[in-house]
């Protein structure tokens, strides 16, 4: 399985971006019972106070983009109350996100109101990432007993991590990208499974793991956590699926602007990191011939748009 074609593995900065990456799937696990408990409890809590939000919709109300499309006097109660709780004022929402016949009798979509765009097709919150649930505690009112400035260093730092043209962490990162899960961490210290979550972190920031891939034989040690070859590369293989499916969505949600200049950015980074390691390219085939598809359909609308401003 490991060969000369997983030497990244040798790369002390690649392991930290690896490191650094599980630390988000240990933050995601941590948070997902607390989150559970207070939307459910929020959601509960809307409909006791507002009658109004307990009709059903009456028009099969439907989204796109940042527009709630001529919403019924139920769906338009719910936009409301929605925006009430909305920490930050005037602020605009992805309502793509949300089915709103939904909202009266599943509280994940209230939830998804208060999440960056592209994850309408998110129907749990098992489902979503670390940048969802940290971002629904950022923006929903119902958090308040945590302080969001930690919330948002952590949401820095995840964002930094994710967009890495070269997969790679420097110690200094990483001494300030622990310093602020720490932070995070400590806000949740009356939650049992963060509290578990933040030891585990530790844990896998302390390991000094490394892999060594010579005429396809492997060694690897480690202290505090044992880390085995093939963990590593379970690890590389759900990290960068992830970031996949996240500019995927991004590409093909709709916001040209976007998919055209950042989005656009972010898959030919991908890709050329897929092509470059042949284990990877075999692993993402899928994933690299919809990037491919997507590719050759811009270019086509790209010189279709070029041919009409000639005409």
């Amino acid at each position: 399985m490991f060969g000369k074609e997983t030497a990244r593995f040798n790369s002390r900065e690649y392991i930290n971006w690896l490191k650094a990456s599980y630390c988000l799937k240990l933050l995601k696990d941590g948070l997902l019972p607390f989150i559970t408990h207070q939307m459910k409890g929020f959601h509960a809590d809307l409909l006791s106070r507002n009658c109004r939000l307990k009709e059903p919709c009456k028009n099969f109300c439907r989204t796109r983009g940042t527009t709630l499309c001529s919403p019924c006097w139920t769906c338009e109660e719910w936009k409301k109350t929605i925006l009430r709780h909305h920490r930050q004022k005037n602020v605009t929402l992805n309502w793509g996100n949300c089915s709103p016949p939904q909202w009266r009798t599943a509280y994940w979509e209230l939830a998804k109101a208060y999440m960056p765009r592209g994850y309408s097709e998110v129907k749990t919150v098992e489902q979503c990432d670390a940048s969802a649930l940290l971002n629904l505690i950022n923006s929903c009112d119902c958090f308040l007993s945590v302080d969001v400035d930690y919330v948002r260093e952590v949401v820095h730092h995840r964002n930094k991590l994710m967009h890495s043209a070269e997969f790679s962490a420097e110690d200094e990162w990483m001494t300030r990208y622990r310093r602020s899960l720490r932070n995070l961490a400590q806000q949740f210290s009356h939650v049992p499974e963060m509290e578990n979550a933040g030891q585990q972190m530790e844990k896998v920031l302390n390991a000094t793991f490394s892999v060594y891939v010579t005429d396809g034989e492997q060694s690897d040690s480690a202290s505090e956590l044992e880390v085995g070859v093939e963990l590593i590369s379970q690890w590389e293989t759900e990290f960068l699926q992830e970031r996949l499916q996240e500019v995927l969505r991004a590409a093909a949600d709709g916001d040209r602007d976007d998919s055209e200049t950042q989005g656009g950015e972010c898959l030919k980074t991908l890709a050329s990191f897929l092509h470059a390691n042949a284990d990877l390219s075999q692993t993402f085939s899928a994933e690299l011939q919809a990037i491919s598809s997507m590719e050759a359909e811009g270019s086509q609308e790209g010189n279709a748009t070029k041919k009409l401003r000639t005409v």
